[in-house]
C-alpha cells in the first residue's frame, strides 16, 4: 500500500468514525472508547501497510501490542491537555498557558522517547527496514490525526 492510499484510507477512517459525545460519559470513559475504537482500526492499517513476511509476524505483533499500551497512555495525556485547553480557553492566563505549553512539550518528548525505545525493540526482533517502516507509518498516522485535531482547535486569543 502506498502512502497516498494510506492517507486516503486514514482520512476516510477518521472522518467516518463516530464521534463520542454522550453527556453522561466522563472524559476517562470517552478517552478509553476512542482509544479502543482507534486501536483496532489502526492495527488494521498497520497490518495492511507493513505486509510483514510470515516469519516476522509473531515477533512484530508481540512488540506492537506492548508499544500500543505505552502509546495509549501518552495519547490519553494529550487528549487531557486538549480538553483542559478547551475547558479553560475563555480564561487562559499566563500561569495556565505556561502549564499547558509545558505539558504539550513533555507529551511530544514522551512520544519521541517511545519511538526511540521501540525502534530498537522492533529492529532487534525483525530488521532495521521493518522497524523504520513501522515508525514511518506510525508517525504518519499520528501526525495526520494531530493535524486534524489542531485544525479544529481555536488559536490562543481567538474569540
Amino acid at each position: 500500500m502506498t502512502m497516498k492510499k494510506l492517507h486516503t484510507l486514514l482520512i476516510a477512517l477518521f472522518l467516518l468514525s463516530p464521534t463520542i459525545t454522550m453527556a453522561q460519559t466522563t472524559l476517562d470513559e470517552e478517552i478509553q472508547l476512542i482509544q479502543a475504537e482507534f486501536g483496532l482500526d489502526k492495527q488494521k492499517l498497520i497490518e495492511i501497510y507493513m505486509d510483514l513476511p510470515e516469519n516476522q509476524q509473531n515477533s512484530f505483533w508481540m512488540i506492537y501490542k506492548q508499544y500500543e499500551e505505552e502509546r495509549k497512555s501518552i495519547a490519553r495525556d494529550r487528549m487531557i491537555i486538549i480538553n483542559d485547553y478547551l475547558k479553560n480557553f475563555e480564561d487562559l492566563d499566563e500561569t495556565k498557558m505556561d502549564d499547558l505549553a509545558k505539558k504539550t512539550i513533555k507529551n511530544d518528548i514522551d512520544i519521541s522517547k517511545l519511538h526511540s525505545k521501540y525502534y530498537k525493540r522492533f529492529k532487534k526482533a525483525t530488521s532495521a527496514l521493518i522497524a523504520a517502516k513501522f515508525l514511518q507509518v506510525d508517525n504518519y498516522i499520528h501526525s495526520t490525526i494531530k493535524l486534524s485535531a489542531q485544525e479544529t482547535l481555536p488559536f490562543i486569543d481567538e474569540r
